[in-house]
């Protein structure tokens, strides 16, 4: 009694490779430490109810194998492999006087820098052979990036046409790192079905979304964490300055998004000691958004996304039996998901991986 069976949760933007603070720093680690590294990260998420995530950049099918294959303790992973960038774009990590940028397939870097057409078609088609769920690319300016401001556009519209075309060609979509309403428009009307981030949406633009059947994956906790604790964790004083720009205005876009009828689903994109703040987004959005639209954003609206909504999402019979119980309801109070001892048991494909019942 007071106890509520619901779907395990989505999180649609996760760095699950990514254990420090630092995009430019891992690109000098190992690959097998790592790979390491990520474990605890990959449990935590589980713990926290998250029984599917998608992986923005990093992740790659070795990791997914090794969560498959239960000899690491995780969510599913929908990965995109290394996410695409221009030179100078948001994947590009060198600073203004570094020459050489490594993206060896090996290298655990977030992405990787093509440029022109016939680049972004082979880079494309290397991620989806290397059986990449989505291609991620990056279409504005970033925080985590030295020489890119976040207002600017990047990719030509033809560049981004050419990876939503293979990735349409193998039954994939695109995902797009962007901003600004004008690079998310940049993105849209190219064809990109995931917006991440989105913190300058518009009236306007967020029509256009609708229209077009696009989705919006919003990560302000991702900001709010990063300014709180930024600076002593490690993150360069320049990077840092970048996140007030996007932070005072994450909230409007979720309210534009919301009433002009934007498809949202749950995102975080943390990285580092930052990610035990997973279930901080369900506080932040609920602030503005009805609880029961912050639990579908993370339960059916991100399985529709993920093109999933016939296997998770849900508590239906025929569907993965992914599922949480928790103590109390979360309709009547969401920050019953932001502690972990509020759930009871927690099952992945029928695996119970937490029972207090």
């Amino acid at each position: 009694r007071g106890k509520v069976l619901m779907p395990g949760l989505c999180d649609a933007h996760v760095h699950a490779i990514v254990p420090i603070n630092s995009f430019a720093q891992l690109t000098k680690w190992s690959p097998f430490y790592t790979a390491i590294r990520a474990v605890p990260i990959l449990e935590g998420m589980l713990l926290r109810g998250f029984t599917t995530v998608r992986d923005a950049g990093g992740a790659d099918f070795g990791i997914a194998r090794a969560v498959n294959e239960k000899y690491i303790r995780g969510p599913r992973i929908l990965f995109s492999g290394k996410a695409l960038s221009q030179t100078g774009g948001h994947g590009d990590m060198r600073g203004a006087g570094e020459i050489e940028f490594d993206s060896h397939y090996y290298v655990p870097s977030l992405g990787r820098v093509v440029d022109g057409v016939d680049a972004v078609r082979k880079a494309a088609r290397d991620e989806i052979r290397r059986g990449a769920h989505q291609i991620k690319l990056m279409v504005g300016g970033g925080i985590a990036s030295y020489t890119d401001p976040v207002t600017f556009a990047q990719f030509s519209g033809e560049e981004i046409r050419a990876a939503v075309e293979e990735a349409e060609n193998a039954e994939r979509y695109v995902m797009a790192h962007a901003y600004t309403a004008r690079c998310i428009r940049h993105a849209v009307t190219n064809g990109v079905r995931s917006v991440e981030h989105g913190n300058f949406l518009d009236d306007d633009t967020a029509r256009l979304m609708v229209e077009r059947g696009a989705y919006l994956v919003p990560t302000l906790s991702a900001y709010i964490t990063m300014w709180e604790e930024g600076l002593s964790i490690g993150m360069p004083a320049e990077l840092h300055a970048k996140i007030k720009y996007v932070l005072d205005v994450g909230s409007a876009s979720l309210e534009v998004a919301y009433r002009r009828g934007v498809k949202m689903a749950y995102g975080t994109d943390l990285i580092g000691p930052l990610h035990r703040h997973q279930s901080l987004e369900f506080a932040i959005r609920r602030e503005v958004l009805p609880a029961i639209e912050v639990i579908r954003s993370a339960t059916s609206t991100a399985a529709e996304l993920f093109n999933m909504e016939d296997e998770i999402g849900r508590v239906a019979k025929g569907l993965r039996a992914d599922l949480l119980v928790v103590d109390g309801n979360p309709l009547e109070d969401i920050g019953l998901l932001q502690n972990p001892d509020r759930l009871l048991m927690i099952l992945k494909d029928g695996d119970i991986y937490k029972d207090e019942i």
